[in-house]
């Protein structure tokens, strides 16, 4: 990489930092009322799960759209394009609360999506002129830095609260006013500061490929796997996430108390990505993405086990829950970015996008029925053991191609 190319690298990685950190905020908001807002406009306890479904649903539209216009276009235009929507979605939700229409709700719901999937994609952006052996690293950073924002929210839940009753609004709504605002502020950050654009520089650089050299079988299985270890993570974490707020307001514990576990859980989510981005450079995506299902396992058998009325107990299985998809997602995302060209690298991530999205639309869905149907125990009991398919899913990967005519790929 010589010192131009070093340069715009490091300049793209701080505009996608500092757009991440008023992203983070803006997600944080449907993660932590949502579907305690819905529950209160709908009286309904089975249809709780269904902002987390609207959201995601919209953020899977999202990033199909983002990533063909990336493709077309570059990462500057589709990104603030994605934000812009979610703002719009955001200032939807707070007057649909106003109001009580419920069906302007899910409709805003569903357009608030396009912020939280931006937020997602634009960990992307830091890749395409990373060096090879940087990768992980570039990804960890992008994510990292959605941290101040995606913890700082749920924290100041009764703040902005406070601040909602004092401007005549429901309580509830504080949070996505805080949305509304960061992303934005998200979206004008990379629209105005995101130049030259990284992606179509990085087409630029890209050495051809001659005919008959294109991506072998072997490289699609890297996608395969990769799409894979974020689904699953996906939807372990949103099964058991959305229904965390509900479970413990059940037990009669406060906003605050709420807001407490979620932050905790966001920081989990995103603050070990630079350890994790590391590990994955150094050791490779394999093992990383086996401590994912370990860890996630792990988290629900601790939520299932925990009394309701349990701060530490429900506090360690959503620290739990977000480091394994911390470890899912940056180990997966390593693997999409080291099977693809540049060349048609914006598309598969953003098709990718899309699965992750809706599979965790119907996780957040299915997971209010699961637990009416049941409890909330079953239901973390199965997200933690759906986590464990991942390890099947790598012993596929690692078993040799004998039709393929590349030599080895690295050991990731």
């Amino acid at each position: 990489m010589d010192q131009d190319q070093h340069a715009l690298y490091r300049r793209s990685l701080v505009v996608v930092v500092v757009s991440q950190v008023f992203g983070g905020a803006g997600l944080a908001a449907g993660v932590t009322v949502g579907a305690l807002l819905a529950q209160d406009m709908l009286g309904n306890d089975n249809l709780a799960g269904l902002p987390t479904a609207l959201f995601t649903l919209g953020s899977a539209l999202t990033a199909f759209t983002v990533g063909r216009l990336t493709q077309r276009s570059g990462r500057r235009g589709g990104l603030a394009a994605g934000f812009a929507a979610g703002s719009l979605g955001a200032v939807g939700i707070v007057t649909a609360a106003v109001a009580d229409r419920p069906v302007l709700l899910f409709v805003s719901l569903f357009v608030y999506g396009a912020g939280t999937a931006t937020n997602l994609q634009a960990r992307y952006a830091g890749t395409d002129l990373a060096p090879p052996g940087r990768r992980a690293t570039a990804v960890s950073i992008a994510l990292v830095s959605t941290t101040a924002g995606a913890v700082g929210g749920p924290l100041s839940v009764d703040l902005l609260g406070d601040f909602a009753v004092s401007v005549g609004l429901p309580p509830l709504t504080g949070p996505f006013v805080l949305a509304a605002v960061a992303f934005a502020i998200a979206g004008l950050v990379l629209f105005v500061f995101l130049r030259p654009d990284p992606y179509l520089v990085a087409q630029r650089l890209a050495v051809p490929v001659a005919a008959g050299d294109g991506p072998t079988p072997r490289l699609d299985k890297g996608v395969v796997v990769g799409a894979t270890v974020m689904v699953l993570t996906q939807v372990a974490m949103v099964a058991i996430m959305t229904m965390t707020p509900v479970h413990m307001r059940h037990h009669h514990q406060s906003l605050g108390q709420i807001g407490v576990v979620i932050s905790l859980h966001i920081a989990a989510m995103f603050l070990p990505s630079l350890v994790t981005g590391g590990l994955v450079d150094r050791i490779g995506s394999r093992p990383v993405a086996v401590a994912a299902a370990v860890t996630l396992l792990a988290a629900g058998t601790v939520a299932a086990l925990a009394p309701g009325d349990s701060m530490t107990g429900l506090t360690v299985a959503l620290v739990l829950l977000g480091l394994g998809w911390n470890f899912g997602l940056i180990s997966g995302t390593t693997l999409i970015v080291e099977s693809t060209e540049p060349a048609t690298r914006a598309k598969t991530q953003g098709s990718v996008d899309v699965l992750i999205a809706l599979s965790g639309a119907g996780s957040g869905a299915a997971s209010a029925v699961v637990t009416e149907a049941t409890s909330f125990a079953t239901l973390s009991l199965i997200g933690g053991l759906l986590a464990l398919l991942l390890i099947p899913v790598l012993a596929w990967q690692r078993r040799p191609s004998h039709n393929a005519t590349a030599g080895p790929l690295p050991r990731r």
